[in-house]
């Protein structure tokens, strides 16, 4: 449990250097929305403030001449992949710095990273995607038109033949799909500059040699569930679930997470989305019915990530979420993040609290006060912004956002016309069970099984 006192320690001030380190991305990302092929003096000055501030660190020499390079119009890959790097170093530093004031709030260990290469793949393939992305820091976000997007397609096309690349082609093609969508882009009032130059980077990184999160090893043992965080999107549904491995031998208990995913189109949505899911019926089917897994040499990434295989899990016992929260969540180790994943849009921490009231989107705890993300709640689910309002018992996930903690909540306990009522993100995963969702769902008839005849007969033709 995260105490009052432990939460006003943590929303306290912003840890230093955070604000000058932001201040500088948004440097670097100014220069990249107008493109490095014609820098400015002001450009110049923020390549120039972004190696001055990694002087002193392994990348020091380096990123200096790369940012001397590009500014007088010598653009390699290796210059931009330097001046990525540095990017991502400063985001690092400002993930640990939140990261570790957050784990000293909760108490919470969290382990080491081992260093690791990567998988090496091979670099012709890799070479299409960093030539696109030198073209993008050439053009500029303002100059990007329709050709410069379509011209990515080779690319993502020669990714998505290696099944270990395929995560950098779904990137590339993300990324592609929002600058198609948003040509020409001269033309916006905004640029989402933080946004494209983090997709940017990551890819750029992520060409250089294909996968870095490290060798998976086997683990077994006993899987209790704390929630599940559901991302969906027009063309994609993934369900992230964060749960407690206890490993089979006695070692300590660790927090982990594993994802599934489905591709959809955009009228599949609410509730339906939960019969793309239907390749994982173990793993449901303990979401829906708060169960705990028994797995078997299930591959365990060194960031914390099961990879899941949904033969290697058998349900087991029942195992409420709330009940493991708050018996076992303070005592599991919390795993290390991997380099790439050194950046705090992307903290996503399991933490329980109660004893609170909830006002609006604000929770307040002893007087301490933390916004909470009703916005992150999703369709496909029985919890409601009206349910999270009227809890006194989350199971939730702390991120920093906009220079800020929120609290995404996965689950909640609380008490509508005096009687207690319990709601988890998953709990409609093998299907709703509020009777009025169920009779809209008849009614709408099913999308899913539709859209599934009618792509089966469109290959028989």
């Amino acid at each position: 449990m995260m105490l009052d006192v432990q939460l006003g320690e943590l929303l306290g001030d912003t840890p230093a250097g955070v604000g000058e380190a932001l201040d500088l991305v948004a440097g670097f990302d100014g220069a990249l929305t107008h493109g490095f092929a014609r820098l400015g003096e002001e450009a110049s000055a923020a390549l120039a403030a972004l190696a001055g501030a990694l002087a002193a660190s392994p990348l020091g020499d380096r990123i200096g001449e790369a940012a001397e390079k590009v500014a007088a119009g010598s653009i390699g890959d290796e210059h931009l992949a330097v001046l990525a790097g540095g990017r991502a170093a400063l985001f690092g530093a400002v993930h640990d710095a939140l990261l570790a004031r957050l784990d000293t709030a909760l108490g919470r260990a969290r382990g080491a990273w081992e260093a690791g290469g990567g998988a090496g793949e091979p670099g012709s393939v890799l070479a299409g995607a960093r030539g696109w992305l030198r073209e993008l820091a050439i053009t500029g976000w303002r100059g990007v038109d329709h050709d410069l997007v379509s011209s990515s397609d080779q690319a993502i096309e020669a990714l998505l033949a290696v099944p270990e690349l395929r995560g950098l082609a779904v990137l590339l093609d993300g990324l592609a799909a929002e600058l198609r969508a948003s040509c020409p882009v001269a033309t916006m009032d905004v640029v989402p500059a933080r946004r494209w130059g983090d997709l940017w980077m990551r890819a750029l990184l992520l060409s250089q040699k294909g996968t870095w999160h490290g060798a998976a090893e086997p683990v077994s043992g006993r899987l209790l569930i704390l929630g599940a965080d559901v991302h969906e999107h027009a063309t994609v549904i993934r369900v992230q679930v964060h749960g407690i491995l206890e490993p089979a031998g006695g070692a300590p208990s660790k927090l982990v997470r594993t994802s599934v995913a489905a591709a959809k189109v955009d009228t599949i949505s609410g509730p339906s989305v939960w019969r793309l899911m239907s390749d994982h019926p173990v793993l449901m089917g303990a979401l829906a019915g708060h169960l705990s897994l028994e797995v078997t040499d299930l591959p365990l990434l060194p960031g914390g990530d099961l990879v899941w295989h949904d033969d290697r899990a058998q349900a087991g016992a029942a195992a409420d979420p709330f009940a493991t929260a708050r018996l076992q969540l303070a005592a599991a180790e919390a795993p290390p993040t991997p380099p790439l994943d050194r950046h705090p849009v992307r903290i996503a921490e399991p933490v329980f609290l109660e004893g609170y009231t909830i006002h609006g989107q604000t929770l307040d705890l002893g007087g301490n006060t933390l916004p909470v993300a009703l916005d992150r709640l999703p369709s496909c689910g029985p919890l409601t912004p009206e349910l999270v309002s009227a809890s006194s018992a989350c199971i939730g996930l702390m991120r920093w956002d906009g220079g800020q903690w929120l609290l995404q909540p996965l689950a909640v306990q609380a008490t509508v016309k005096k009687k207690p009522v319990t709601a988890h993100t998953g709990d409609w995963a093998m299907g709703p069970t509020d009777p009025k969702v169920v009779k809209a769902e008849a009614k709408a008839g099913d999308v899913v099984a539709v859209l599934r005849e009618r792509a089966g007969r469109l290959l028989r033709k």
